[in-house]
């Protein structure tokens, strides 16, 4: 019997939204300060999907310079109506005080994989927003609501009109429901099925408590009751199961009337212990009993594998190992932080065959940085670059470097001394914003081109470098891959700082003098091991 195994989206996509139209199937996910904004996903058999696109492309739909880490793109919800896609978005842009900044936006297209529209600005009442489209042609925004008093937070539940024709919401806010007694209720999704409006939300924090609720009605304004065994899903009560944190998802219906959840999901490497590979995405058959969801498994936890549904097969193209940089675009796979991809400061045109990247701000920064980097998706992987680079000044540095955020990483740079008269390899660390610097530097000033790769084992870490590929050597100590994850950063802190995203390898470049002086990387490959 051929099954799904999960997650269906390894690596960093929390917050699935799941869409039919006829018989494609799309997820979109969150991003957060990675740019462009929300991946999209497509497949015809619910186990083999790939990533077809990035709809917030340009600057006027998603403005993240400033914004802090794990901020940006929350919770997309992905939905169609009538030949139309909706996407709806949060672009949160403050969270440390007891208000926050969450202004939520609209985009719409007609081709998932083409341009959308500019954004239609809703509310910033709270974040998780939605869309409804009701059976008698009204459309309905609902989002969790942002409550600053006595500490509370997490307010409840809000739904507003949407007026297509005038772009905005109209008429009262309506108030649904503060949840149940797990609490922390957001990510809200409504359905329309045999009489009843349902509800889910995503409770119980994202973490290890976290869990899938769902409540239904006959009127759509409720009152809302909840799941006799609430919650829907979630593992928090079995916690050596291999996918933990399992919540905040959506249903879908195929074609032949079989039901789907997809849900975010946590792969720790020891017991409630730290993901390395952030928040992914799984997917659970859904039988319905009295007129309530139920996992087929029989249980509210998640199972590592299903069996597929009767759909037919969807394959897709593998990507290459070994990214060349002789091409015209950068491939879909990267992202840069909080700014666009722009030829001012990220170059396949001024030196052929190469990426060339003009160095901006620290790794510290959160408004300009150059730097393309991928999402770590497999436990084990090799990373290897080839760079070009000739520093004049100890304030330029280029190489490869494993990120979380602007306070944790690994980084393996080129460097110069103060004078410029010589070229060092040398190991960066940010540990919680605290900065460790490999105490042996390594010299290759009269070397042109270096390769840098770094192998990456669960929590291990080990960089090494060559002249060319067929000798590497070690380059530092080995390190704790393990600050790369949501967990650490969020213990490792000494006040309250989301940490919601995963990690990531990448390529970079600095000019902490003139944000001018570039490298050139020739290839990139990312390899995983089994």
């Amino acid at each position: 019997m051929n099954y799904i195994q999960n997650p269906i989206l390894r690596g960093f996509n929390p917050d699935p939204s799941i869409c039919r139209v006829g018989e494609d199937y799309y997820i979109a996910t969150s991003t957060f300060e990675w740019f462009p904004g929300v991946q999209i996903h497509h497949s015809r058999d619910l186990k083999n999907w790939k990533l077809i696109a990035r709809p917030l492309n340009r600057l006027s739909q998603l403005d993240m310079r400033g914004n802090p880490d794990s901020c940006g793109v929350w919770a997309p919800c992905l939905s169609y109506d009538k030949g139309t896609f909706y996407l709806v978005y949060s672009n949160v842009r403050s969270f440390d005080s007891i208000w926050k900044d969450t202004p939520n936006y609209l985009v719409t297209t007609k081709d998932v994989t083409g341009d959308w529209s500019e954004p239609i600005y809703l509310s910033s009442r709270g974040f998780d927003g939605s869309l409804f489209h009701d059976t008698d042609g009204k459309k309905w925004f609902l989002s969790m609501l942002v409550d600053h008093r006595g500490g509370k937070f997490f307010g409840g539940i809000e739904m507003q009109e949407y007026d297509p024709v005038g772009q905005k919401l109209i008429g009262e806010v309506h108030y649904l429901t503060e949840g149940t007694a797990l609490g922390l209720s957001e990510g809200p999704h409504l359905y329309w099925k045999d009489g009843y409006y349902y509800l889910i939300l995503a409770e119980g924090g994202t973490e290890y408590g976290h869990a899938m609720s769902i409540g239904r009605s006959s009127d759509i304004f409720g009152p809302y009751e909840f799941h006799p065994e609430n919650p829907f899903v979630s593992a928090a009560a079995k916690k050596n199961h291999p996918l933990q944190k399992c919540g905040h998802g959506d249903l879908v219906q195929t074609q032949n009337g079989d039901w789907f959840t997809v849900f975010l999901v946590g792969r720790p490497l020891t017991t409630h212990g730290n993901c390395i590979l952030g928040r992914e995405t799984a997917i659970e058959e859904v039988i319905w009993k009295e007129g309530w969801p139920y996992l087929k498994g029989g249980s509210r936890v998640p199972r590592l594998e299903i069996s597929c549904p009767d759909l037919p097969q969807f394959l897709h193209e593998t990507t290459s190992i070994r990214i060349s940089f002789d091409q015209k675009e950068i491939p879909m796979d990267f992202q840069s932080l909080r700014i666009p991809i722009a030829e001012s400061w990220c170059s396949l045109m001024d030196r052929r065959g190469f990426l060339r990247l003009y160095g901006k701000e620290s790794l510290t920064s959160l408004h300009q940085q150059s730097l393309l980097a991928r999402r770590i998706q497999d436990f084990h992987v090799r990373v290897t670059t080839s760079i070009d680079f000739h520093p004049d000044h100890m304030l330029h540095m280029a190489g490869l470097v494993f990120y979380y955020n602007t306070g944790h990483y690994h980084y393996a740079c080129i460097t110069s001394n103060y004078e410029g008269t010589r070229k060092y390899l040398c190991v960066i660390t940010s540990d919680n914003f605290k900065m460790s610097f490999q105490e042996e530097l390594v010299d290759v000033t009269n070397q042109e081109s270096i390769v840098l790769r770094g192998e990456m084992d669960r929590d291990k870490l080990q960089f090494f470098f060559g002249l060319g590929e067929d000798k590497f050597e070690k380059l530092g100590v080995e390190l704790d891959a393990s600050i790369l994850s949501d967990d650490y950063v969020r213990e490792g802190s000494n006040r309250y700082r989301p940490a919601f995203t995963g990690s990531f390898v990448g390529i970079c470049c600095q000019d902490l003098a003139r944000n001018t002086h570039h490298a050139d990387f020739e290839w990139f490959e990312y390899k995983e091991i089994n």
